[in-house]
């Protein structure tokens, strides 16, 4: 069975927006779950966050295709917020004191079953609930 990761929207961000410092790691990470070496999990409020740079620049068509390229991405589960989410992020909240929207990606990689969740997010390190892995 293939290693289950989370991955942080940051990643596809980097990918996406042809982020000239991280795009070997992020292309390399995302190429492995392409491929199906690894499954992937990332929370929807990733979306959110990947959608929101070219809405602002009122690209829409570009929006639209970011969309639609991760609708269909080979080995990724795009999870929404479930009651077991909102509990485990929450806890950690409080525990880390790390932001809401942190909380919900890491939350719904451990509630995916994720071995490790992917981030370039070095406020996250403190976790000990998942192995948190870095670009």
């Amino acid at each position: 069975m293939e290693q289950v990761v989370g991955i942080d929207s940051v990643i596809f961000i980097y990918l996406l927006e042809r982020n000239q410092e991280f795009l070997s790691g992020a292309r390399s990470i995302l190429e492995a779950v392409e491929n199906g070496q690894l499954a992937a999990v990332m929370a929807s409020i990733g979306m959110v966050e990947i959608l929101t740079g070219p809405k602002k620049q009122g690209r829409w068509d570009l929006a639209r295709y970011y969309r639609e390229y991760l609708a269909g991405f080979p080995n990724l589960t795009i999870k929404n917020m479930s009651e077991s989410v909102v509990e485990l992020a929450s806890d950690l909240c409080a525990r880390y004191n790390i932001k809401a929207v942190d909380a919900i990606h890491v939350a719904t990689a451990i509630d995916f079953g994720a071995e490790k969740f992917i981030t370039n997010d070095k406020g996250l390190k403190k976790i000990k609930e998942i192995n948190i892995a870095f670009l």
